[in-house]
């Protein structure tokens, strides 16, 4: 039975620049550009958002993931193009990336897939339809309508390797608070740690049900296992085992989709930037919320306007550093329930 996927995309980037730091950029170099796909995302887009002034050289990336690799007819190569198919796919993880302009800095603000926000040419609705309805194309439409931050790259994956990864890597520890129960799966999570396999972690990020905060605490499960993840690529990739290294980066690129401006020299840069970067330096956390509500029969969440503009208006100005020392409340923490 094929299983709807959660996507953890900021774990590519990740990856990929394990690879890019152990030796193997030559396989990176050669298989990226056979393996990944790529689609014409920015084609035909108006009315964009220009990069502030002061922000010149910071990057955009929206991370998006889906229950499958395109969704739509997709060709490889500088000139990709896809037809989409409205309703064939979802986008359940929606992330934004912003490096700073000086690569000293980045964060991952996650978007919950049940934002309602106003879609071009579709009016109001979960965020994560703009996917269904357009694809990457309508996504990134409606992150810049409802940001005002130019998106510079797209990146999106399906978890069919997730659990491959998983496994690869050994499992995944996860440290679980209180016991909870997922009633639309009918599994218990036992307070303690746990190594999970890579099956049973996408079962941990996919629950909402039981939750004390619904689909922000799975919102905050997903950044959690990312950091996991994280953790177990620097401590099992090691430069003197290049096959670990390569059967990684082969999961990953089978099942790795970017815009057509994105080139393996560009995910190499990006690699490179993020392995530079301190730890202590990349931030999780979720844009401002200001509260659960209905819209018709659909449960929804609602975006906080103010708080949601004064984050965004740092993204745009490459501020973040600033933004983050004055809203130390919102960061995932080390624990999530």
């Amino acid at each position: 039975m094929k299983k709807k996927r959660i996507w953890l995309s900021v774990g590519i980037a990740f990856v990929v620049l394990v690879g890019a730091v152990t030796g193997t950029g030559w396989y990176l170099a050669h298989r990226l550009d056979r393996q990944v796909q790529t689609v014409d995302v920015f084609a035909g887009l108006e009315e964009r958002p220009e990069a502030a002034g002061e922000a010149a050289g910071a990057l955009n990336i929206l991370l998006l993931g889906t229950d499958g690799r395109t969704g739509g007819e997709a060709t490889t190569g500088s000139g990709a193009t896809a037809s989409w198919t409205p309703g064939e796919q979802r986008a359940d993880t929606m992330m934004l990336l912003h490096l700073s302009a000086d690569r000293r800095s980045a964060s991952v603000v996650s978007i919950p897939r049940d934002s309602w926000v106003r879609i071009p040419g579709h009016g109001k609705a979960k965020v994560n339809a703009a996917f269904s309805q357009g694809g990457p194309t309508l996504s990134v439409q409606t992150v810049e309508k409802l940001t005002g931050v130019r998106i510079d790259h797209v990146a999106w994956v399906d978890w069919a390797g997730f659990e491959e990864i998983g496994d690869l890597l050994g499992g995944v520890e996860v440290y679980i608070p209180e016991t909870v129960h997922d009633s639309a799966r009918d599994r218990t999570w036992t307070k303690g740690t746990h190594l999970l396999t890579g099956e049973e972690a996408l079962l941990y990020v996919r629950q909402r049900y039981g939750l004390p905060g619904g689909d922000l605490d799975r919102v905050k499960r997903q950044q959690y296992v990312l950091r996991s993840i994280l953790r177990g690529l620097r401590q099992s990739v090691d430069p003197k085992n290049p096959k670990k290294a390569y059967d990684l980066l082969d999961i990953i690129t089978r099942h790795l989709t970017v815009d057509s401006g994105f080139s393996g020299g560009d995910l190499r840069g990006l690699a490179l930037d993020l392995a530079r970067m301190p730890s202590s330096d990349l931030t999780f956390f979720t844009a401002p919320v200001a509260g659960l509500g209905r819209e018709g029969k659909q449960s929804v969440v609602h975006l906080d306007r103010r708080k949601g503009r004064e984050l965004w208006d740092a993204v745009r100005e490459d501020e973040m550093d600033a933004w983050l020392a004055s809203n130390q409340e919102v960061l995932t923490g080390r624990t999530v329930n």
